[in-house]
């Protein structure tokens, strides 16, 4: 049998050894939470006592919450949320109350024990108070199931390691707040940077769709909230619209015209209307929030004023899925942010205004010069139609005198067609031999390629570079063809042996530029500014100085503008500038009445591409060639007009020679009606104009 003392060493060097843990572990453990659970495991496991708990101070000083106990019970009542009374009428509240340690040797006989249905079997129990100095932050309950269960010894060590966890306690709670604070302060620099980053975009970007989508985009990314969207005031003043907004939502609300009203029932309408701040905590009790069936998580709402001076242009909404989801310095930063989006949008709406008043001022001018040529057309066809007025009469009177001259009358008629071929070429020349078309998208690259084919400009002596993918516009493509034609002529009559084309996005915003450039003889410098008149010309009498004019015309109508470099023996540079298309939504494709099987006779080239790509991802057999050996089995055919490896007439004589003439369709640019008049009568089933969508693409194949 194991004597009295050396049971007593043996309690002893445990208690030391638990000590010792508990030392190690307080001197380690960081985290408050998990501090709290190792501790009662410790105690539990090496004590072996029943129960071990902590409890700590609310904010408040009344209570005192458990925050870590051992078992099921201890977990069972942390989640009910099981506090005491700081000084009430158990163990815990006698301990934190007067900061004294509290032992009851058999409870059931304590005054102040508290009965406690998780821990029915605690027959003796200690409080001991966590202090830190005169500060009392809670108390440790140790319980057994043995009455009179604590020896001196476990006195003066649970008290040891009570105070020790004070101190780790606050310890890790100063740790907590030093981690608290430096992640405000680097949630702060993001922030900042996030405003800055606004700051700088904002300079940078005067597009407005653009501006405002990066804005809601680095609002979300930055902050981490559910929803950023950004309203503008419209002309009539009356409705904030929707103009950018975060995700789905966003795009789904702006498809819906999304609008609230400048002073109305909501967020946005408040801060339109009287240009101040709205902050919602709790969206279900704030009075003036508009429920959103687009964003039904929103708990939290903030909504800041877009305004410069004393204009008020919008607002911005941030929205967060939590409560009180906004701190000082998100209030501070965003509306730093919405005070540099404010005036990103004014200095947008300021350059729109300036655009609008550039094109209109263009636009007059343009129809200055037109008017201008206009009138010396006018001039000139009457000059050359007097000569017939006058030629028929004479006619006229030898008929009735019945002295006809039949020499006379052939230079008569000879005088009669050169005036009218001539008429017909200014018309031609000015207007073009084709009704104009409605603007449709045209891919340049394709267009150009066309006019050169048609203008016979040898392929060796043409470079094409393109440094986007098929660049589009919208304009009348037969038009677009004259005016390339009329360009590319002009080089080759200025004996060019090279012709270098770019197509490119301009630096301007918004525009595709086009450069023509020709070595060929140049321009002298004191006619660079005549050549867009009419009827001015650097090439002698045989020409009528038209070419130009119309070109101008033709670019004008695509809300466009041309400029001419040229240096006289050098050769001539022509610059372009198209609107680019605008990337709304596309035309959606009905392949329903396309025929499966189709044959596409083109030259190797990027519209050829586009074509076979888009016809295979609708499900239909595409093969693409320049010879006939499909032609046969094709439900239908497209011939590009331009084609440069076969003739054209040989690959219509060829599909008339295996019965398949009927289903071909010859696809061009530019309608000419001499060149349609021939296709038709070879017995094509229709000429039409080059599709350029997948929707007009379907449409021409149907």
């Amino acid at each position: 049998m194991q004597s009295p003392k050396v049971a007593s060493a043996e309690r002893r060097a445990t208690l030391l050894h638990a000590g010792a843990r508990v030392a190690k572990s307080v001197s380690s453990i960081l985290d408050p939470d998990r501090l709290l659970r190792r501790t009662v495991d410790i105690i539990c496991d090496e004590f072996g006592f029943y129960y071990a708990g902590v409890f700590l101070l609310d904010e408040t000083g009344h209570w005192a919450v458990l925050r870590a106990g051992r078992g099921m019970a201890g977990a069972s009542m942390i989640a009910q949320g099981h506090k005491l009374a700081v000084g009430g009428n158990s163990m815990i509240g006698a301990a934190t109350g007067r900061g004294e340690a509290r032992i009851a040797l058999d409870v059931g006989e304590e005054a102040v024990f508290f009965r406690n249905p998780y821990l029915p079997q605690t027959r003796s129990e200690m409080a001991l108070p966590l202090m830190v100095g005169n500060e009392i932050i809670g108390a440790l309950t140790v319980q057994s199931t043995e009455e009179a269960a604590f020896t001196q010894e476990d006195i003066e060590t649970l008290q040891s390691m009570a105070d020790q966890l004070a101190i780790a306690i606050k310890n890790s709670r100063l740790y907590r707040e030093n981690q608290m604070l430096l992640r405000q302060a680097e949630r702060r620099a993001r922030l900042l940077h996030a405003a800055n980053e606004v700051g700088r975009r904002a300079a940078a970007i005067l597009d407005l769709s653009e501006l405002l989508n990066k804005a809601v985009d680095i609002i979300c990314d930055a902050y981490g909230f559910y929803y950023a969207g950004v309203f503008l005031v419209d002309e009539t003043g009356h409705w904030a619209v929707l103009r950018a907004g975060r995700g789905e939502a966003g795009r789904a609300m702006i498809e819906a015209g999304h609008r609230l009203e400048v002073s109305g029932n909501s967020m946005i309408g408040a801060a339109t209307g009287r240009r101040e701040a709205r902050i919602a905590l709790d969206v279900g009790e704030e009075k003036v929030h508009f429920k959103n069936p687009h964003l039904p998580h929103t708990r939290s709402e903030m909504a800041l004023p877009l305004a410069v001076g004393d204009t008020v242009l919008g607002a911005v909404t941030v929205q967060s899925i939590e409560e009180r989801a906004f701190s000082e310095d998100d209030i501070v930063t965003l509306q730093t942010m919405a005070d540099h989006l404010g005036v990103a949008i004014n200095n947008a709406y300021l350059l729109q205004e300036l655009e609008r008043t550039h094109a209109e001022l263009l636009r007059t001018k343009t129809y200055e010069a037109l008017t201008a040529s206009t009138t010396q057309a006018i001039h000139w066809i009457g000059n050359k139609a007097l000569p017939i007025t006058t030629t028929i009469a004479r006619m006229q009177t030898d008929l009735t005198t019945n002295t006809i001259d039949l020499e006379s009358w052939r230079d008569d008629l000879d005088l009669i067609d050169e005036s009218a071929r001539l008429i017909v070429q200014v018309k031609e020349n000015l207007i073009g031999p084709a009704r104009e078309q409605q603007p449709r998208p045209a891919m340049l690259e394709d267009v150009l390629r066309s006019a050169a084919f048609h203008s016979q400009l040898p392929e060796d002596r043409l470079t094409i570079n393109v440094t986007a993918e098929n660049p589009m516009i919208l304009a009348d493509t037969t038009q677009l063809a004259r005016a390339f034609r009329n360009l590319l002529r002009n080089a080759l009559e200025a004996k060019a042996t090279q012709v270098v084309v770019s197509i490119a996005p301009s630096e301007e915003r918004g525009f595709i530029e086009m450069r023509i450039s020709d070595d060929g003889e140049g321009i002298e410098e004191e006619m660079l500014n005549k050549v867009w008149a009419a009827f001015i010309t650097t090439k002698g009498p045989s020409h009528n100085g038209l070419g130009l004019p119309a070109t101008l015309h033709i670019i004008a109508q695509t809300d466009g503008r041309i400029t001419l470099e040229s240096t006289k023996g050098q050769g001539t540079t022509m610059s372009i500038l198209f609107p680019a298309m605008p990337q709304g939504k596309a035309q959606e494709a009905n392949w329903g009445g396309v025929p499966e099987n189709i044959l596409l006779i083109d030259d190797n080239d990027k519209w050829a591409s586009f074509a076979e790509s888009t016809l295979t991802e609708a499900g239909k057999q595409v093969t693409r060639d320049t010879t006939m050996d499909g032609a046969a089995k094709a439900d239908i055919i497209l011939v590009d007009e331009a084609l440069k490896t076969t003739p054209l007439a040989d690959v219509l004589a060829a599909l008339e020679s295996v019965g398949a003439i009927e289903r071909t369709k010859i696809i061009t640019p530019a309608m000419n009606v001499e060149r349609i008049t021939s296709y038709l009568q070879a017995g094509v089933k229709d000429v039409m104009l080059k599709p350029y969508t997948a929707a007009d693409l379907a449409h021409v194949l149907s």
